[in-house]
């Protein structure tokens, strides 16, 4: 049974979000606080985490910070904030997905399965071809799922690798938007072309030395990306 920690203030989206979820075959836990929250994921080790921003104590995205320095449990928002700034911040700090309230139920739960089975997928060890990719900056590890540059083992959420290595294990080849959106998020997902926007620029900004003119993570404008390994 899939375990949901759901993070919010408000007893009405805590109560309709427990019927709900509960009624659908998952396991609930209920946090009103930042603290609580932290405290609810390292003692019960949810699934996945559904987090609301405005928290009485602890701004959402420290929660999320705080979430990241030792889990990859996927993480939704579902926030009445609607600024861009406040979504790019919230994937910054290591959310997988944000969900804006007023929110329909059958969009959260899709969101929710799609969380679920990507950790899933990203937790199985599948390779094929090379294992390990070099570039002249970092390295990726797709037996280990892990990126490596200067040294050290880059933080990348389970959406990002998700992204990543999909990429490079189609290294050189056009990939396009349509089937991005449908292996990282699921079949619903194929129009929403902003999703890979944002989280292209935030793998550019982990992994390439010069963001703006990269040298791997190529746009092809209106058709997909590419993983380049140019000649050095």
């Amino acid at each position: 049974m899939t375990r949901v920690l759901v993070v919010d203030d408000d007893a009405q989206i805590l109560r309709a979000l427990r019927i709900n979820l509960t009624a659908r075959g998952y396991q609930v836990l209920t946090a009103v606080d930042g603290a609580g929250a932290l405290r609810a994921a390292a003692d019960e080790l949810p699934d996945v985490v559904v987090l609301d921003l405005g928290l009485p104590d602890l701004d959402g995205t420290e929660v999320i910070a705080g979430l990241r320095g030792w889990t990859r449990m996927p993480i939704i928002v579902l926030s009445a904030r609607t600024e861009s700034n406040d979504k790019v911040d919230a994937l910054d700090a290591g959310a997988d997905d944000y969900v804006t309230k007023p929110f329909g139920m059958a969009e959260l739960l899709a969101r929710l399965r799609a969380a679920v089975r990507r950790a899933a997928s990203d937790s199985e060890a599948r390779v094929d071809g090379e294992p390990v990719v070099h570039t002249a900056t970092f390295t990726v590890d797709l037996a280990a799922k892990q990126v490596v540059r200067d040294g050290a083992v880059v933080h990348l959420t389970p959406t990002e690798w998700g992204i990543l290595e999909l990429l490079v294990r189609n290294r050189g080849k056009l990939v396009g938007q349509r089937q991005l959106l449908h292996e990282v998020w699921g079949p619903a997902y194929h129009r929403e072309t902003n999703y890979l926007r944002v989280y292209l620029a935030q793998l550019r900004r982990k992994l390439e030395p010069d963001p703006a003119h990269p040298r791997h993570l190529i746009t092809e404008p209106g058709m997909g990306y590419r993983f380049d390994l140019p000649a050095s």
